[in-house]
């Protein structure tokens, strides 16, 4: 993989365990307007979509969806932090990428993506951080990897872009961006890999 001159992320699920975080988050608001916890099928859309596109699918009238809007929007993500769990390797991984490499992060997350860095003391270790307020289109749409080749001036393939949902694989292709599945078999992609620490094998770069 010489060619690779980016290697860019996915925030849940891949540089985060935050199931717990976003399970405990979308619960809150479902709580707040008296309805059940989310379900599987629930919890499965709202941790890889955007909050909007989660409060749409969540609250399906607009009387409801703009209620919930607003009280989303008045509520902090900070105290569900706490819940967020850093993946094993990440920071030796970094680390050891750069400079050799750039980073990047392309994610659905909208604005809480500064916290959720400053939280962990992640912020030194990417050169661009793309959210869905970044873009016209979030993931599945290519938006976020072409803006991380346009910041870079790259070509795609100079790109290796790691997710771990048919969302961020969807993206991948779109932009033509080699792809690395995390945990995740059912994905179709060029590299699966059980832990981050397998970025390095794929890049032929040593990682304690």
């Amino acid at each position: 993989m010489k060619h690779i001159k980016v290697v860019a992320f996915d925030c849940d699920g891949v540089m985060f365990d935050t199931k717990k975080a976003n399970m405990a988050y979308y619960n809150e608001i479902l709580q707040h307007f008296g309805r059940p916890n989310l379900t599987s099928d629930q919890f499965a859309y709202c941790h890889s979509h955007t909050a909007d596109q989660s409060i749409a699918y969540l609250f399906k009238d607009d009387k409801s969806f703009m209620a919930a809007q607003d009280y989303r929007q008045r509520i902090s993500y900070i105290p569900f932090l706490k819940y967020m769990v850093l993946e094993p390797y990440l920071k030796p991984l970094l680390e050891k990428l750069r400079p050799r490499y750039k980073t990047a992060i392309a994610t659905n997350r909208s604005d809480t993506m500064d916290h959720v860095l400053g939280e962990h003391g992640l912020e030194a270790y990417f050169d661009l951080v793309v959210s869905s307020n970044d873009v016209d289109r979030p993931k599945p749409y290519p938006d976020p990897l072409i803006k991380i080749i346009e910041h870079f001036e790259i070509e795609s393939y100079n790109t290796l872009y790691v997710g771990d949902s048919e969302l961020d694989e969807m993206a991948a292709k779109a932009a033509g961006v080699p792809f690395v599945a995390y945990q995740n078999r059912s994905l179709s992609a060029d590299f699966h890999i059980k832990s981050l620490k397998e970025i390095a094998q794929i890049l032929d770069i040593k990682i304690a």
